[in-house]
């Protein structure tokens, strides 16, 4: 995994809430438009949120649960390159 695949996956809650400039935003997602290993862990990362929101309905998701879930994908993201 090249440096600046791991700089994406790094930010990637960033980009998916919205948190990042948008030249940043840009460079993340012509990155993960282009390179399947990323976007694979992309998939991921939406299909938590999609999750997140559906339970949560209109709310927004407590902080601690949103900083449990980083941590535990973060083990997750570490744990699949460790076997990869």
């Amino acid at each position: 995994m090249s440096d600046e695949c791991k700089d994406v996956l790094d930010e990637v809650y960033l980009y998916l809430d919205l948190e990042c400039t948008d030249e940043r935003r840009d460079l993340i997602k012509q990155h993960l438009d282009e390179c399947s290993p990323c976007l694979r862990e992309y998939g991921i990362e939406t299909e938590v949120k999609a999750l997140v929101a559906r339970c949560c309905g209109a709310e927004n998701a407590p902080e601690d649960l949103k900083r449990r879930l980083r941590a535990k994908l973060a083990e997750l993201v570490v744990d699949d390159r460790v076997v990869s």
